[in-house]
């Protein structure tokens, strides 16, 4: 493991803001497999259970608020970390709605003290930041969007990320400038892109896959939203290696990758949340859905697809798993999880190392 991404990750010093949370706590094991030194700084978790909490990772955690712009300064100046991946977020559409100021305050001013406090860390030469899929302006149309689409955001939660997403392209420009890289700063800053991400171990409310599991597990039918809507659903192992790759390529100083990059399955894998539900019945055949009449529901997108041919060309890099794949390996950890009280995270991130090596990735040809 410590040879993937060319070697690059081990004994680096790694700071995760949001470890807590889904994402992030699978970075997290991701980046301690292969030997980094990482460090946490989050909210505590939100769920219980926790994925974090059942990971029980040898890592430094710092419990706080990104709005706490001297904590964080402090927790990362202490920990002099060369690379900064910022999760952390108000990641929850729905929720968006009943909390819109602190979505907007965290998902915006929080990204903005992540900066602050990187760029003031003499320690830091390589920021990625992560936003979603849902930063573009969504014209329900059948095509990719690509990165240089017009971002937009209907409900709050989406509107929050395009907002972080023009902050981070301003900051890059007015603090990070390309121009001045190596001469009067030593820092290149990514986002990326990628959504309807999908693995064990998250318990947000909201999201279809966790509904299901917790409603199955509990033994009542879940409630199903839109279920004609349309998404890249991808394991969460696929997109976070999309962004491990551009956080080695930016540790080794390559200006082209600072830039928004988007990370998603080919766009013919895209499924139905109806095709996601049966498929998920034939896997844990004791799931029961109820598809109510609900014309007040709030709005969510319908149709949502990336391009990620940019990807592809700039780094090689290349979706691995089917969307059929990763809903099975979803709900298999779940059934453990629930059945057996015992965590699979560590199987799966094996299994998707050793398919990546014999599918020729290009990040795991070194081991």
């Amino acid at each position: 493991m410590n040879k993937l991404f060319n070697g690059i990750y081990e004994n680096r010093r790694v700071f995760i803001t949001g470890h807590t949370g889904f994402k992030g706590s699978w970075l997290a094991l991701w980046l301690t497999k292969m030997g980094a030194k990482a460090a946490g700084y989050s909210l505590a978790p939100s769920t219980n259970p926790n994925h974090i909490s059942l990971l029980n990772l040898d890592m430094e955690s710092t419990l706080d608020t990104i709005l706490d712009l001297e904590s964080l300064s402090t927790a990362m100046n202490r920990f002099n970390p060369d690379i900064v991946f910022h999760l952390a977020a108000q990641p929850l559409v729905r929720y968006s709605y009943s909390h819109p100021y602190e979505t907007y305050e965290t998902n915006v001013m929080g990204t903005l003290n992540v900066c602050e406090a990187a760029r003031k860390c003499k320690s830091v030469t390589a920021i990625v930041a992560i936003t979603t899929d849902k930063v573009y302006e969504n014209k329900e149309w059948e095509w990719g969007y690509r990165e240089n689409d017009r971002l937009g955001g209907y409900d709050p939660y989406s509107s929050s990320k395009a907002c972080a997403e023009i902050l981070l392209s301003s900051y890059r420009n007015s603090f990070l400038n390309l121009n001045d890289y190596g001469s009067m700063h030593n820092i290149l800053l990514s986002t990326v892109r990628a959504g309807n991400v999908i693995g064990g171990g998250d318990w947000s409310i909201d999201r279809l896959i966790p509904d299901i599991m917790k409603a199955t597990a509990a033994g009542k039918p879940v409630d199903i939203r839109n279920p004609s809507s349309t998404r890249p659903w991808q394991h969460v192992l696929e997109c976070l290696g999309g962004y491990l790759r551009v956080g080695q390529v930016l540790l080794e100083g390559r200006k082209d990758i600072a830039d928004s990059i988007n990370f998603g399955p080919v766009e013919s894998d895209n499924l139905s949340v109806d095709d996601v539900c049966e498929l998920v019945h034939t896997i844990w055949p004791q799931t029961q859905f109820d598809f109510p009449d609900n014309t007040s529901r709030l709005h969510e997108a319908g149709a949502l697809r990336l391009d990620c041919s940019k990807a592809r060309t700039l780094l090689d890099w290349k979706p691995l798993w089917k969307s059929a794949r990763a809903i099975r390996l979803t709900v298999e950890w779940y059934r453990r999880f629930y059945g057996e009280k015992s965590i699979t995270s560590e199987n799966d991130l094996y299994e998707y190392v050793k398919d990546a090596h014999e599918g020729g990735a290009v990040w795991a040809q070194q081991f």
